[in-house]
């Protein structure tokens, strides 16, 4: 992504991966007709995305997950590994869907359920572009403790030491950045967060962008998986 795409000077640039036509038809009309999006490309595949998408460095990637050759979750992972990548927001039928939830350890930055409206759709994309909210963060919540299972946690032998990892793994972290960590993995929104804990929203996004460097985070997504990984929550 580029810097003028970060200070939002131009429309959002968008990707649509979807093995239906119709489907990514049915988007693009909706998304071009917005003034600040735009849709510079499209593929029926992960594997005809990965080509595609180093060429019209889109900022955006609508990802549908299930699709041949390549799937949504290879190709967010691939495009994770890449280096510096577009935001990727997964598209899924199910709120509670494992793909989607191996997609969002893989580097998506969210996810949102094909059937959403297209005011949420647009405000989907718009909050992913901007960095500053985990789509849908509710469903977000319920899909990592319907899979928590699938979380690093050891077998009951092993939960000292799995509690000193997680503790050696936030030890970097201020009590303050530590309540702000647990309320973002509640699911919580910045102005939530800052009316529970009597801060500036301002403030809120300060400790955030702290976490997010002090642990090497890629994203708020992230955070709320390293809260279940760490047991701040989900215990």
């Amino acid at each position: 992504m580029t810097e003028q795409d970060d200070t939002g000077s131009g429309p959002i640039r968008l990707f649509l991966v979807d093995d239906q036509e119709l489907v990514r038809a049915g988007f693009r009309m909706v998304l071009d007709a917005q003034d600040d999006m735009t849709v510079v490309g499209e593929a029926g595949d992960g594997a005809a995305a990965l080509s595609a998408i180093p060429v019209v460095r889109p900022d955006v990637v609508l990802m549908d997950i299930r699709m041949p050759r390549v799937d949504g979750v290879q190709a967010t992972q691939q495009l994770s590994a890449a280096g510096p990548s577009p935001k990727v927001l997964v598209l899924t039928t199910f709120d509670l869907d494992e793909y989607a939830f191996a997609a969002l350890r893989a580097g998506a930055a969210g996810f949102l359920l094909k059937d959403a409206g297209p005011a949420e759709l647009l405000s989907a994309i718009r909050a992913v572009h901007g960095g500053d909210a985990v789509v849908a963060p509710s469903t977000t919540r319920r899909m990592l403790e319907r899979f928590v299972d699938h979380l690093p946690s050891g077998a009951a032998a092993d939960e000292t030491a799995a509690a000193d990892a997680a503790e050696r793994r936030l030890a970097a972290l201020t009590d303050r950045e530590r309540e702000v960590l647990v309320a973002v993995g509640r699911g919580l929104s910045n102005s939530e967060i800052a009316a529970e804990l009597f801060l500036a929203e301002a403030t809120v996004k300060t400790h955030i962008g702290r976490i997010l460097h002090k642990l090497a985070l890629r994203d708020r997504v992230h955070m709320v998986i390293t809260a279940y990984e760490t047991g701040l929550v989900g215990d």
